[in-house]
């Protein structure tokens, strides 16, 4: 009887497991990353941005930038179009829609993620 009334109490208290679209560990760890999120983030937001403004946005040094927003070239979430701008090299960056589309989805997990966890409190 004492096994029966351990694993009624267990199931009573233990907490649901998060279901597949709502468990943290299926978040996109390519836009988990703040810079990353930072970025997709601001180009949702406007039309383009060139490297200098997402630079002071983000408060990002040039070479944490341009690693993590090549990242996201190669996913095809971003594109960027360089040019110059006179003789000054200007790197012009756009959100496209697969990476309008990932951000939406990481952001509606997200959301369901919070819900959970202030249902829990």
């Amino acid at each position: 009887m004492a096994a029966k009334s351990n694993a009624m109490r267990k199931s009573e208290t233990a907490p649901e497991p998060l279901s597949p679209p709502k468990s943290a560990a299926q978040l996109d760890r390519l836009i988990h990353e703040r810079l990353r999120l930072g970025i997709l983030s601001a180009l949702a937001a406007e039309k383009s941005l060139t490297f200098s403004e997402l630079k002071t946005l983000l408060g990002s040094t040039d070479g944490n930038l341009s690693v993590h927003a090549r990242k996201l070239e190669d996913a095809n979430y971003v594109i960027c179009e360089k040019g110059f701008d006179g003789r000054v090299p200007r790197s012009e960056y756009r959100i496209t829609p697969a990476g309008r589309k990932a951000l939406e989805k990481y952001l509606d997990h997200m959301e369901a993620l919070i819900r959970i966890a202030r249902e829990s409190m």
